[in-house]
């Protein structure tokens, strides 16, 4: 009895020692597997984001494809100004004058009926600056408009000089403070080179499909860095 248990006793060290022999490599080889295991995952990841953006893109081309940009309209030059937020128009006026628009894309949206704030309630917004041109040694008429979808209102009229304007400049009142007939007339005046309800209206048109253009774009942009290796 006493040679079998030191038999076991022998065989229980000798397995001991065989065991802290092998650990280290069975460590070593954690590493590795770790690795893959963790490429792999990522790599199921990210493999998952590209199918959901290329069936948005997709769905999107197949379902609402936008259409090329408008580089005119009436006698206005329209510059898409591909990924960004707005765009800008410009037009020669009597030979004597220059005319740029900058127009934002969507920017609010306000509801039609109170107290009713249902999709088909709202009527989106669009915010316009025109400018006036009348030579270098001149300073700049500016108005500041919206574009509704089926007319133009003016929210204020001033001059400046060619820089941008500070914070302390004084803008003039409120445009619906001023006279009636005063009112009337600056809108003639906007009417008589091409800034009227019309351009309103192919404002909008003209945002939906930028806001669909620019959001392919911006998809394929994430597809693109994310299937950079």
């Amino acid at each position: 009895m006493a040679h079998r248990l030191a038999r076991g006793l022998r065989g229980a060290v000798k397995n001991l020692v065989f065991q802290q022999q092998i650990k280290p490599s069975n460590h070593f080889l954690k590493s590795p597997i770790r690795n893959y295991m963790s490429e792999m995952r990522k790599s199921a990841f990210e493999g998952n984001m590209l199918r959901l953006i290329r069936s948005e893109i997709q769905y999107e081309l197949d379902h609402s494809p936008p259409s090329e940009p408008i580089p005119e309209f009436n006698t206005f030059k329209v510059d898409e100004l591909p990924g960004q937020q707005w765009i800008r128009l410009t037009k020669k006026f009597r030979q004597s004058e220059d005319i740029k628009i900058e127009v934002t894309m969507f920017d609010g949206a306000f509801p039609m009926k109170q107290d009713d704030d249902t999709p088909e309630n709202m009527k989106p917004h669009i915010t316009f600056i025109v400018d006036v041109f009348k030579g270098e040694g001149t300073d700049i008429l500016e108005f500041i408009c919206s574009a509704w979808p089926d007319s133009i209102e003016i929210r204020n009229v001033f001059t400046r000089g060619h820089n941008r304007i500070s914070d302390y400049h004084y803008m003039g009142p409120g445009f619906k403070e001023l006279d009636d007939e005063l009112q009337t007339s600056l809108y003639d005046y906007l009417e008589t080179r091409g800034v009227d309800d019309k351009l309103a209206e192919f404002l909008h048109r003209y945002m939906i499909n930028k806001d669909k253009n620019e959001y392919l774009r911006w998809m394929e942009k994430l597809k693109s860095f994310i299937e950079k290796k």
